[in-house]
């Protein structure tokens, strides 16, 4: 089914590009920094965003072939529209060394298996426990919000190797995780070329 954008959301874009131009961008690396700026109103996302455009196609595959989506808190999943989302919040608990919503990430972790896309929009130590796991994701978005821990959390992240979107500042939030995921998730599908049938061979 075809998204209906509204005509809000058409203006905003409109506006967006008007005040920054993003043509030069890959699309689905454009399609990201246009929504996350959309849903924060920060034109600076344009220049703190990190990501890879091979990455964001093989995620755009996974995600759209049915790869799990695990998130690190319900304002996450209430952001994400048109794909159920995994998260362990409400089953997780503290303990020595370990925050809850790292507890969630493993328990997630235990749930989903490899292959998965994680979308951690609030804390740090979410993002910092997937890293010691063996989680094989199909794209980390790795963007908590906080003046303590989430740069480090993120440039950790980038330092993994993994594939990821993150930005390089203090700044982001469940909106803006949110936002990167629908941009991949509303990003339209290339229809599968069709094979013209193998010509006969010709008898002698």
């Amino acid at each position: 089914m075809n998204r209906v954008v509204h005509p809000i959301e058409q203006e905003s874009f409109r506006r967006l590009r008007a005040r920054l131009d993003t043509s030069h961008l890959a699309p689905l690396t454009r399609a990201v920094t246009e929504r996350v700026i959309h849903s924060s109103a920060d034109l600076a996302y344009a220049d703190d965003l990190v990501m890879d455009e091979d990455e964001l196609v093989r995620a755009h595959a996974a995600l759209h072939a049915g790869a799990p989506v695990v998130v690190d808190v319900e304002m996450v999943a209430a952001g994400i529209t048109r794909r159920d989302t995994v998260c362990r919040l409400g089953d997780a608990s503290s303990g020595p060394g370990m925050t809850r919503s790292a507890h969630a990430i493993r328990l997630a972790h235990e749930e989903v298996g490899p292959g998965a896309l994680w979308v951690i929009g609030c804390a740090p130590t979410a993002l910092e426990e997937l890293l010691t796991l063996d989680a094989s994701p199909a794209l980390v978005i790795g963007l908590p919000v906080g003046f303590v821990g989430a740069a480090e959390s993120k440039a950790a992240l980038r330092e993994s190797g993994l594939p990821a979107v993150s930005n390089v500042s203090e700044k982001g939030g469940s909106a803006v995780a949110a936002a990167a995921l629908n941009a991949l998730l509303y990003h339209p599908v290339s229809p599968i070329p069709s094979v013209p049938p193998a010509a006969p061979e010709e008898t002698q």
